[in-house]
């Protein structure tokens, strides 16, 4: 490859990857060029050649997309959070569905060709979404600040006013990061590897309630820190410390301790309210929440007889839009916490048919099925990396009638897909906008047993 590191090149670009880049090539070389749009013809500057493709960074657009636009955030470049706010809302819809489409086309499972593809479902307003913040704490300067580290870094962007976050959720984490500057509470510092790392804050939608965690790696004393916070935002019920003493990239330890206020917030979806921990997973995203799990209730189409299993169920959420409907629900999560809020929400709703337990889903769900737990619906809704390959050889051997697959990876999907299409038919693929302005969609996969001669 005769490609230089700061070379300066022109290119057209022919399609957008996986993480929103645009993709072209120079001398039959893939480019991969983070922020041009498909149809652009661009000028950039290579900054890292490797064996099958070169990266590049972004100079000068000489022909602009008709669909580009002024990303609305003075942050969109610095902070690296989204990566299309460049590119016209409704384009980006489409740019999803056709990552879909990529995918697809890489694991080529049966039949792909074929595949209902459904455009990607969007929403009204696509700004302020996120009921949820992570964000990382620094001392810069004297002053405490919050936000996200700079993509491919460790340096911080300080971030007080983010358009993809739930306005309270960015006034709370604004505050905190004014007090932890007044009471003078330890921040983290990777040389010493002691103080307040994290903050997470999270708001839900319904009651407008909210609950904090302090991620910290040393005892700290939050108490009138706690005080002012929550006289300023009595909307808080929620908080607790997250103890995580280890030097490693994961934002959370493993133990979490009330300091303050309640165990859970609550939060209701579908009509149905249920009870959140601290740490407990929850979409991001509570008015596409809705969409995304009443796609999945459609896809599922119970009938009322069935024994259904809702793998990675976190506080129960979806398999509870089933549990009165069906002979019987259970579920598991690899989060203690978050099964427990599930054993609590099913006895608030009265729900005597369900059965939780935490682990990994690769070995309870097999063993569910050696003790004769028959389930013929399963609905999985695994994390990025999909399904492991001993639930997918379970879920295969014993067939399950009909199955729901939500998936937030485009990729792990069509790669699981190759294994679910030799038993079963997809019947179509619906995509929900859970992240509007970045590269992430998520997916609800409708699969249905094949007949018996289809699989002769």
């Amino acid at each position: 490859m005769s490609i230089q590191v700061k070379q300066r090149i022109a290119l057209k670009i022919k399609r957008m990857g996986i993480n929103g880049e645009g993709i072209g090539f120079y001398q039959k070389t893939l480019v991969f060029v983070p922020g041009a749009l498909k149809g652009e013809e661009v000028y950039c500057q290579v900054t890292a050649v490797k064996r099958n493709f070169v990266e590049a960074r972004l100079l000068k657009v000489n022909r602009a997309s008709k669909f580009r636009v002024v990303p609305a955030c003075a942050l969109y470049e610095a902070c690296g959070g989204c990566q299309i706010m460049h590119l016209r809302y409704d384009q980006q819809l489409d740019f999803k569905t056709d990552l879909l489409r990529q995918a697809l086309k890489k694991f080529q499972p049966a039949g792909f060709e074929d595949y209902e593809i459904r455009p990607t479902i969007g929403m009204k307003e696509p700004r302020y979404y996120r009921a949820k913040l992570q964000f990382q704490t620094r001392l810069i300067k004297g002053k405490v600040q919050a936000g996200l580290y700079a993509e491919h870094s460790h340096r911080l962007i300080a971030i007080q006013d983010c358009l993809v976050q739930d306005k309270m959720t960015q006034a709370v984490i604004n505050q905190v990061a004014a007090l932890l500057t007044k009471h003078r509470i330890p921040i983290y510092d990777e040389r010493r590897s002691s103080g307040i790392r994290t903050v997470m804050v999270r708001r839900a939608r319904e009651t407008g309630q909210i609950q904090l965690i302090f991620v910290t790696s040393s005892q700290v004393n939050l108490t009138r820190l706690v005080e002012e916070l929550v006289g300023t935002f009595p909307e808080i019920v929620t908080v607790a410390v997250n103890w995580h003493s280890k030097k490693s990239s994961e934002i959370y330890g493993e133990k979490t301790e009330i300091i303050w206020g309640q165990e859970a917030i609550e939060e209701s979806v579908l009509g149905y309210e249920f009870a959140l921990s601290p740490r407990a997973f929850y979409q991001l995203n509570p008015e596409q929440t809705e969409v995304l799990y009443g796609e999945a209730v459609k896809a599922l189409d119970i009938r009322g007889h069935e024994q259904l299993i809702d793998a990675y169920c976190g506080v129960g959420t979806i398999g509870f839009a089933f549990a009165k409907k069906v002979k019987s629900l259970r579920g598991m999560d690899i989060i203690p916490e978050a099964i427990e809020d599930a054993k609590r929400n099913a006895k608030r709703m009265g729900l005597t048919n369900t059965h939780y337990e935490a682990g990994l889903a690769e070995e309870i769900i097999p063993r569910w099925y050696k003790e004769g737990y028959m389930a013929d619906a399963v609905i999985v809704d695994p994390p990025r990396t999909g399904l492991d390959e001993q639930l997918l050889a379970t879920i295969v051997r014993y067939q399950p009638e009909k199955m729901v697959y939500v998936s937030c990876n485009v990729s792990t999907l069509a790669r699981d897909l190759v294994q679910l299409a030799k038993v079963y038919q997809v019947d179509y693929i619906q995509s929900v906008d859970m992240f509007p302005h970045t590269a992430r969609t998520e997916c609800v996969v409708k699969l249905s047993k094949r007949q018996v001669n289809e699989l002769l």
